[in-house]
């Protein structure tokens, strides 16, 4: 009888090969040849060194492509390729022209395969691309450290102040704390989908953001109520609600790192004291809304500590990644999970606000709650003008 049901649930497997066996060998019946090449070639990376360009090409189009010409700012270019110019399907190359490329200036640059088709890369603004350096490192690191440790060890230093509040107060700033979050929520999806569509498309970069945003919320959901269930006990602990919006926070202030890497890297962008001004403003109130679930307990100074590193120790990590090994694939894979992360933080403080209104027979969006709630997303709105 067993034997019975699998035969049934293979038969269909197995009609299932043939029939893409057949259409393999013999064609899907309409043999037409395209009107055009299908040949998609990606410029990963464009480094500018003295001597010229330096591009990090792949094949990611269904066939094998020759590169045959190049042209810079409309005039024929010799150059070398490596390992060949010649690429199969996924496969990568190094394109290298000797070219007087002029600081400052933009330059457009023209790839032609032996079929004619052409691929475009542009620079804006010529600059050295910053190599590997322990100099380097370390003056990202410091943009990094400005950008992320610093704002976020600013907002936890209002926990005292916070603490003496009423609880009708508390509860408003928690709900502002979902204000906060929900637009940094939207924030990271956005940047996402915009580092995603860089991406060769036969990665599809946008559904690589949304399936790491849904996974990474699902599982943290689903490690959570797997814990209650081990340990016996319902709600969460105020540090481990910080935790988690720590984590979260974390994840988008690496994707900030990256961006603020990645443009200098490309010469687009100087940080002057302006910027980092404005992403002192913009990321202070994350502070805030990371100590806003301890203002019921008593923690430690090391999880203060703690906190802070988790939250702002990633956009350091991000400034090197986006500086010197920058993948648009890995930049969406991490922002899509900081997405999910901070959408589960917003589910669990939602959950935890509620929870407490209903307990204390009080409406669950109180005018208190809702200002607050207001408040949160008009901070982050225009505190972002800074850092636009």
């Amino acid at each position: 009888m067993k034997s019975k049901w699998v035969i049934t649930g293979l038969i269909p497997l197995v009609l299932l090969i043939l029939v893409l066996g057949w259409v393999f060998k013999n064609g899907a019946g309409v043999e037409r040849d395209p009107a055009a090449p299908i040949e998609v070639l990606n410029v990963e990376q464009i480094k500018i060194v003295p001597s010229g360009f330096e591009l990090d090409v792949s094949n990611t189009g269904p066939e094998t492509l020759t590169i045959s010409q190049v042209i810079v700012d409309d005039s024929v270019w010799n150059f070398s390729m490596t390992p060949s110019s010649k690429l199969k399907r996924f496969q990568d190359g190094k394109v290298t022209i000797n070219y007087p490329w002029v600081e400052g200036d933009p330059h457009t640059i023209l790839l032609i395969s032996e079929n004619g088709i052409i691929t475009e890369a542009v620079i804006d603004a010529a600059t050295l691309t910053p190599e590997f350096s322990w100099d380097n490192v370390l003056n990202y690191g410091f943009i990094g450290f400005y950008v992320g440790i610093v704002p976020i060890t600013l907002g936890l230093l209002w926990y005292p102040f916070m603490k003496r509040l009423k609880k009708s107060w508390i509860n408003a700033i928690l709900a502002l704390t979902v204000g906060l979050l929900l637009f940094l929520f939207f924030g990271t999806l956005f940047d996402g989908f915009e580092i995603g569509a860089e991406a060769p498309s036969v990665f599809q970069g946008n559904m690589v953001v949304i399936i790491c945003t849904v996974l990474s919320f699902l599982l943290l959901v689903g490690f959570d109520q797997y814990q209650h269930q081990r340990q016996k006990r319902t709600g969460y602990s105020p540090l481990g609600i910080s935790l988690l919006m720590a984590t979260g926070i974390g994840l988008h202030n690496f994707g900030e790192g990256l961006a603020i890497g990645s443009s200098f890297a490309l010469g687009e962008a100087a940080l002057g004291t302006f910027l980092v001004i404005g992403f002192t403003l913009h990321n202070i109130t994350e502070g805030i809304g990371i100590a806003a679930p301890l203002l019921k307990s008593k923690p430690k100074f090391s999880s203060f500590v703690l906190l802070g590193t988790i939250a702002g120790a990633p956009a350091i990590l991000g400034t090197w990644f986006g500086g010197f090994i920058f993948s648009p694939i890995w930049g969406a894979i991490f922002l899509g999970i900081g997405a999910g992360a901070i959408l589960q933080v917003i589910f669990v403080i939602s959950k935890m606000l509620i929870e407490e209104q209903k307990k204390n027979n009080e409406a669950v969006v109180s005018w208190m709650n809702f200002t607050g709630f207001t408040l949160g997303l008009l901070i982050m709105y225009f505190t972002a003008f800074f850092v636009k």
